[in-house]
């Protein structure tokens, strides 16, 4: 794992990103919206993997100190925080079909609690969207949690993220 980038360099990465891509039927806007939700989303899911907090409590945690508040001395852009709450609430509901979509898309050898907190946040919530939200274009959900994962890590989990995600995409979505 590589030195985390700044809030700020996270989000301009993604911007970029999103400039080059975007779910059709959403607005510039709203599209940016989700791609903060989806950053809060694997961070929320991070912070109850290592703390143990609830799904409720993370949640209300997010929405009442951390939207609209300064990370790092920046403004956080304007979250989807409805789609945020579906993305958390999604994941863990529905943690073991997520887990044995991603499992099957791991090499033999690996087991997914061998991955790094993050990286299982991220392939998750990836799946969330790619088994349950048919309507987002898979190339945008593979699209976003790969920028994603380029935000936290070096390009080879990046890479990583980009072909279990869509494994689980051509599984899912045939």
């Amino acid at each position: 794992m590589t030195e985390p980038n700044s809030l700020k360099s996270v989000l301009e990465q993604l911007a970029e990103a999103e400039r080059q891509r975007a779910e059709p039927q959403l607005t510039s806007r709203q599209r940016r919206a989700r791609t903060v939700a989806r950053l809060a989303a694997v961070q929320a899911l991070y912070q109850m993997e290592l703390a143990g907090e609830g799904v409720e409590t993370v949640i209300s945690e997010f929405s009442n100190h951390r939207f609209d508040a300064d990370i790092e001395g920046e403004a956080l852009a304007e979250a989807d925080e409805t789609y945020f709450a579906e993305i958390v609430r999604g994941v863990v509901t529905e943690q073991r079909e997520l887990d044995a979509a991603v499992k099957a898309r791991l090499a033999s050898n690996w087991r997914l609690e061998r991955l790094d907190a993050t990286l299982r946040a991220l392939l998750r919530s990836g799946a969330w969207e790619l088994l349950k939200q048919p309507e987002t274009p898979r190339e945008v959900v593979i699209d976003e949690y790969v920028e994603l994962a380029k935000a936290f890590f070096d390009d080879a989990e990046a890479r990583f993220v980009n072909a279990a995600l869509d494994g689980v995409a051509r599984d899912a979505r045939a």
